[in-house]
């Protein structure tokens, strides 16, 4: 990746699984006398690091990072308050944490 796409990944990568606005990267990732220099300065980022597939965008135009494919499913998620209510209830909670967007999947696409 290249200066550009690594500032718009790490802006997108405080997001998480939000979809966010092209105009609001152009705005927020590159700081502002860059937004006054060149008001859609990310749009062409963009469409490169979706080409190589590191972000992808729905119907609406947004972006977002790529989720990092799942390997299987180990159930969901449940914060430890209810996995203790219904562990004392006799029920099974597998707890699988989320896992955090690690850089050196990105840094190989």
């Amino acid at each position: 990746m290249d200066a550009d796409e690594r500032e718009v990944f790490q802006f997108l990568k405080t997001f998480g699984e939000d979809w966010v606005n092209p105009k609001e990267i152009c705005r927020r990732a590159g700081g502002k006398r860059r937004y006054y220099a060149d008001n859609d300065w990310a749009r062409p980022v963009l469409q490169r690091m979706k080409e190589r597939q590191i972000v992808e965008s729905d119907v609406q135009g947004r972006f977002r990072i790529k989720p990092l494919p799942r390997k299987g499913r180990k159930g969901r998620w449940v914060s430890p308050d209810i996995q203790k209510i219904l562990q004392e209830g006799g029920m099974p909670a597998d707890a699988a944490q989320p896992e955090p967007l690690s850089d050196e999947h990105y840094e190989q696409l």
